[in-house]
């Protein structure tokens, strides 16, 4: 007998029924416990349902009787129109998600290098993400996310994480290139597993200890030979790495037994990051200095500079938000996988856009830290 799915006995008792035995070609096998001897008795009795995908040939059904308790060893093969669907969706996820992604880097950039305020940057991207999401909620565009106290609760260390890791990834990319601090964010993977060996006691395999060595070493060579090396964007870009570590740690006891999507879940982290952030903001910048950067930039640029400002704020929270949605679609690999690539595509176009010098022991160590992480991703699942 040749089939495609394995599912399990389905028992369901009754009384008072005339019992047959007999095999039905659309439910399956029929088959009785138990016969009462006298008419006092009862029925007892148990249908088996044991249907296959796909049938060709049947030899003894009586083989297969659930009394019997044997099951049927059954290969799945997915018709290739639907494994076709799932790659093509899963590769517009990822178009969509780089997309995203390169063109905030690149706004972004052109925003820090005419108005280098970025405790300001940063407070409006998450401003622009958290008016978006409350506009769709109030016209239902969104589902509106049914939350309670202990969500808030869970959700507020996530959230200074987040906005931590934000707001240095945004200083670090205010005093040196893109490519540079894509360079070193690249070496999160040697953060999560610092931390978690040492604060959660996790172990890993030898292959996933190994795969740090490329990764450490393409970042230190990379910085190292770096033309426009910073300090604060180097450092900026290491606690945004440690910021993220914790974020994702946080945000998996967090989304435990918790039923809000992905979209959803990000606009809360959202809002609650844009309330952190505002006052620090406002107490390590200011108003009046914002206000001259604003009449410099704006004298410099003229009217782009407004739709600088949108672009940046805005491309932020699709890309993230597409980011946290593609979680419910693809498996944690694929998403490492993705987001290696993802890192790339930043690192090149900035270098092509901006037009970066690069020397080509710099590229080297780009490489081997990018290669690194790839290799970390596989390691780990």
């Amino acid at each position: 007998m040749a089939c495609c799915i394995k599912q399990s006995s389905l028992s369901i008792t009754h009384s008072n029924l005339i019992p047959k035995r007999d095999y039905n070609p659309n439910l399956g096998f029929l088959s009785f416990s138990s016969i009462p001897k006298s008419k006092n008795q009862k029925w007892d009795f148990s249908y088996s349902i044991k249907k296959p995908l796909y049938l060709s040939r049947i030899e003894n059904p009586k083989a297969y009787e659930a009394d019997k308790s044997q099951s049927l060893d059954l290969n799945i093969e997915l018709p290739k129109s639907q494994v076709d669907g799932q790659k093509v969706k899963i590769g517009i996820y990822f178009a969509i998600w780089w997309g995203l992604n390169v063109v905030f880097n690149i706004y972004n950039k052109k925003v820090l290098n005419a108005y280098p305020f970025p405790w300001l940057t940063s407070t409006l991207s998450l401003a622009t993400g958290s008016l978006i999401m409350l506009i769709s909620w109030a016209m239902r565009i969104a589902e509106f996310p049914k939350t309670d106290f202990e969500f808030w609760k869970n959700l507020f260390p996530v959230a200074v994480a987040h906005t931590i890791g934000h707001v240095a990834a945004t200083v670090s990319m205010s005093k040196v290139a893109v490519s540079f601090t894509h360079i070193i964010k690249s070496s999160e993977p040697a953060f999560s597993v610092l931390v978690s060996r040492l604060l959660l006691g996790e172990t890993f395999p030898l292959p996933v200890y190994l795969s740090l060595v490329p990764i450490i070493g393409g970042c230190a060579l990379s910085a190292a030979t770096e033309l426009n090396f910073n300090m604060t964007g180097f450092m900026g870009a290491m606690i945004s790495n440690l910021a993220f570590v914790f974020r994702n740690i946080f945000s998996k006891k967090g989304m435990k037994g918790n039923s809000v999507n992905g979209m959803n879940y990000y606009a809360c982290l959202s809002i609650m990051s844009l309330l952190i952030l505002t006052p620090f903001a406002i107490a390590m910048e200011g108003p009046q200095m914002w206000a001259l950067g604003w009449r410099n930039a704006f004298s410099q640029i003229g009217p782009n500079f407004v739709w600088w400002i949108i672009a940046q704020s805005i491309f932020y929270h699709l890309y993230n938000q597409v980011s946290y949605m593609s979680l419910d679609e693809i498996s944690p690999l694929t998403f490492s996988v993705g987001n290696t690539m993802k890192r790339l595509s930043v690192i090149v176009s900035s270098i092509i856009i901006f037009q970066t010098p690069v020397r080509p022991i710099n590229a080297l160590g780009a490489a081997i830290a990018i290669l690194g992480t790839f290799i970390y991703s596989q390691s780990k699942q």
